[in-house]
């Protein structure tokens, strides 16, 4: 099963509101955002980071998902899964952990490998956008909805907004 087929059965099992937009394979924000019409706060980016623990234990993965406007904050996003400090896995390890290629990754995790953390500050944007597994395709989802697909333990402070510069 695709990992678009993966979102969509989970959606479906769900009843959750939300419908797909085919459209240009694009996996940049910003661009993606405004060929769909949506907000850049409504946005879901996906990362995937790698995740130092303490005492020496082996490193783990996290899967942040922050709005559009904003950036990861490394060191919160560590330690929302009880880490010292996080950076970009490669791409390499995003793909195999996602079975995407990068900027088609959805809000969601689907290897255990991959712990999940949401920015908090997505619960207010009404309807979240993403890429579902496929750059050409993304799915406009009721934020409720989201929240209730993946538990509410997935929300931490893990971004920092985007400041515009003169």
């Amino acid at each position: 099963m695709t990992t678009f087929e993966k979102v969509i059965t989970q959606l479906e099992q769900h009843q959750a509101d939300y419908r797909v937009i085919e459209h240009e394979a694009i996996g940049q924000t910003d661009v993606i955002s405004a060929i769909r019409g949506n907000e850049l706060n409504q946005a879901a980016k996906a990362m995937v980071l790698e995740v130092t623990m303490p005492e020496g234990a082996e490193a783990r993965y996290l899967l942040a998902i922050v709005p559009g406007d904003c950036k990861i904050n490394f060191k919160s996003a560590a330690r929302a899964i009880g880490g010292k400090k996080s950076s970009f896995a490669t791409a390499e390890k995003a793909q195999e952990l996602t079975q995407c290629v990068m900027g088609a990754v959805p809000p969601f995790s689907f290897d255990d490998r991959l712990a999940l953390r949401v920015d908090s500050r997505l619960r207010d944007v009404g309807t979240l956008w993403f890429n579902a597994g496929l750059l050409e395709r993304s799915v406009a989802l009721d934020v409720n909805d989201y929240f209730r697909v993946i538990g509410d333990d997935c929300c931490a402070e893990i971004a920092t907004p985007v400041t515009a510069t003169a």
